[in-house]
């Protein structure tokens, strides 16, 4: 499995700074929305004249792409093509009819397709036909990526300054930005609303990127995927006769958006504060409880302690390592978001940058001029860039899934989902550590000869390095409340052989579904028929709703693929439906997993179930991968169809469900029993 490891970017220590008059104390929202406040437009179907154009139009780009594919055209150009061709059959397809310009926009999207096939199609690869749309500059342009997990394709918009091909070698500031919900939001819309005549103003001095981040899921799962590999994919432009030109100043890259791209800002620019020089968060929801109307003041453990992976809130103190400028309207019930971090800010002692800018009397809007004032923030911070090697390291994290802060990556936790800090500062080759709640960390980075020996202080203990571990890496694990410096082949195979949480393979179950995945359905009858059933009914649901709400065609087969990457193999996660009668798979597995299951019965955590009306749901480490049985994302679709905040995990690490379908919902089940593992992958002692 590969994860996008981006640079480590910058350290922030400085005074706290609040501008305007922003309320301190001020409680979360918790304002009732109005049922299908968050439903798509009714759809406002084309006239025929119209749809007939679609459909010819389609025809022709479809047949330019399977022309392209012919020919083995480069892959990047060809999937720039064939976003278009997705973006027009997915408007269809799902009725995506949402505005009166729908039809107008699938027209569009249809002619700047065909025209980019033309282009490609007369490219002769090697930077000497005509200047391609990745030439394009001052205005914005439509590019792709093709996704590690689940090979779709998937649309960004980048905008270059109009002098960047001016000088090839210089790299440029970056600006992320993040949108906000639309609920009617579709591909083609994306396209059309950053097509050709979009211009940038004349002295725009960086690069501005803006994701499609797989529709409206508020960047979480695969949509905070997507960011960074719609970054990584920035990179892969044709320059001359080479690809993957470095045009990006990695010390500067500004990540900001509004409303839900506000959420997305707070989240992913606290869990990953090394990766920004600033980030510019308005608006959105930094909380789950407070934020989402009606929700039980207690939810169930498992539940309760999932809330720590994506509650920006719990990431505050994050703001040690990267300076934050937040908006909100005066008058906007989320300037919640940013006044939940700024009292929680207050108690913090260690500096930091906070800077609020408040709108006095705007509701929910981010107008010109207020952008205008956030980027004049935004310069003070871009124009420095981030230190990339800073001397101290203040890192927060509740689980491994997010674990890295420049030299600092945090391994292992003493418990998943409570607060974990590692404090780290260096002078010269000596290096003094506290820690909370951390048993297993890796120091990067440290290798100065000409500095003198290594000396590494943890908790008040001084550590014993042996000589051959004078070098750039060291792994410190926490051993009976002592640290020691341990061998990292050595833990490997000890992690091989009993399996730990750690990064990569943290759970809930559906932490499996933001990297590359591979669903195997049942094969054949399986034991019973009402289980049988079911599993037959999730996996056609998750199919389902995958296609709409993630964009991207299930990966399924029974074969599971490994594919070749630049560092090697990558093997995907085993998602597997059924029972050891239905599923091979599942059979082989089934050693490995700390559940008996027969025919006549099925044991979880220690309680026997009758296997005729009772499944295993859960995620479990093999290898490097993970293994998931019966489950795709464990919130449904109402909840995709809801506000974002409502795209957190319902079942932990695993769970014993009973069917009870439904004419509307065949897959519908009760959950019956459900929990999290221990940091050993194994049920917690009782």
């Amino acid at each position: 499995m590969i994860r996008s490891l981006l640079a480590a970017l910058a350290f922030v220590a400085a005074a706290f700074v609040v501008v305007s008059g922003a309320a301190p104390g001020q409680p979360p929202a918790d304002k009732k929305q109005p049922a299908g406040k968050y439903d798509p437009p009714k759809p406002m179907k084309p006239d025929d004249a119209t749809l007939k154009q679609i459909t010819e139009k389609t025809a022709e780009l479809r047949k330019a792409v399977e022309g392209l594919k012919v020919k083995k055209i480069q892959d990047q150009i060809l999937i720039e093509v064939e976003i278009y061709l997705k973006a027009a059959e997915n408007i269809v397809r799902f009725e995506e009819w949402y505005s009166k310009d729908s039809g107008k926009w699938a027209l569009t999207t249809l002619d700047q397709g065909l025209e980019r096939a033309k282009q490609a199609a007369a490219w002769d690869g090697r930077g000497l036909g005509p200047r391609l749309w990745q030439k394009t500059t001052g205005m914005w342009v439509v590019r792709a990526y093709r996704s590690r997990i689940d090979d779709s394709i998937q649309p960004y918009a980048v905008r270059m300054p109009k002098d960047y091909w001016k000088d090839l070698h210089k790299q440029w500031p970056l600006h992320i930005i993040l949108h906000g919900r639309d609920s009617s939001l579709t591909e083609a819309k994306f396209i059309a609303t950053h097509g050709s005549g979009n211009a940038g103003p004349n002295e725009l001095d960086h690069i501005e990127l803006e994701v499609y981040g797989r529709g409206n899921n508020a960047y979480r799962w695969a949509g905070e995927t997507d960011i960074f590999e719609a970054l990584g994919n920035l990179a892969i432009v044709p320059n001359g006769a080479q690809f993957g030109a470095n045009i990006v100043d990695n010390k500067r890259i500004v990540l900001r958006g509004f409303s839900m791209g506000g959420a997305g800002t707070w989240h992913i620019g606290l869990h990953h504060p090394d990766r920004f020089c600033v980030i510019g968060p308005g608006a959105g929801f930094t909380t789950t409880h407070g934020y989402i109307a009606n929700l039980p003041k207690q939810l169930p453990d498992y539940q309760e302690k999932c809330l720590h992976i994506y509650d920006a809130v719990d990431y505050a103190e994050n703001a040690f390592n990267v300076p934050v400028v937040a908006y909100s309207g005066e008058k906007d019930p989320q300037k919640a978001a940013a006044d939940n971090i700024e009292r929680l800010l207050k108690g913090f002692k260690e500096p930091v940058r906070f800077t609020h800018l408040v709108a006095p009397g705007l509701e929910h809007q981010m107008p010109k001029e207020w952008q205008d004032k956030a980027d004049v923030e935004y310069r003070k911070h871009s124009a420095k860039g981030r230190d990339e090697n800073p001397d101290r390291v203040r890192f927060v994290t509740y689980t491994p899934r997010y674990w890295r802060c420049d030299w600092v990556w945090v391994e292992g936790l003493e418990k998943t989902y409570e607060k974990a800090v590692v404090d780290a500062t260096r002078k010269g080759n000596t290096y003094t550590i506290t820690t909370t709640n951390v048993r297993d960390m890796f120091l990067k980075d440290i290798d100065h000869p000409d500095k003198g020996p290594l000396a590494i202080t943890a908790d008040g203990q001084r550590v014993a390095i042996p000589k051959e571990d004078q070098g750039a890496v060291v792994r410190l694990e926490k051993r009976e409340g002592k640290w020691v410096i341990v061998d990292s082949v050595q833990r490997e195979l000890r992690l091989s052989e009993k399996p730990e949480k750690r990064p990569f393979q943290t759970g809930p179950i559906d932490d499996a579904f933001s990297e590359y995945f591979w669903v195997v359905p049942p094969v054949k009858p399986g034991w019973h028929l009402d289980t049988g059933r079911h599993t037959s009914a999730a996996v056609t649901e998750f199919a389902r709703v995958w296609d709409r709400y993630f964009r991207g065609k299930l990966p399924m087969g029974p074969q599971v693929p490994h594919r070749e990457t630049f560092i090697g193999w990558e093997h995907p996660h085993h998602v597997l439906f059924g029972d050891p009668a239905s599923n091979p798979e599942i059979a082989e597995v089934l050693p490995m997993l700390p559940i008996a299951w027969t025919k006549e019965k099925l044991v979880v955590n220690g309680v026997e179930y009758d296997a005729k009306t009772h499944l295993p749901v859960l995620i479990y480490p093999c290898g490097t991968q993970y293994v998931v049985l019966n489950s795709g994302h464990t919130f449904k679709e109402a909840d995709l169809k809801g506000t974002n905040a409502l795209l957190y995990p319902r079942l932990g690490d695993w769970a014993v469900i009973k069917p009870t379908p439904t004419e509307k919902d065949p897959a519908a089940y009760e959950v019956v029993a459900a929990g999290l593992f221990d940091e050993n992958w194994q049920f917690p002692k009782k």
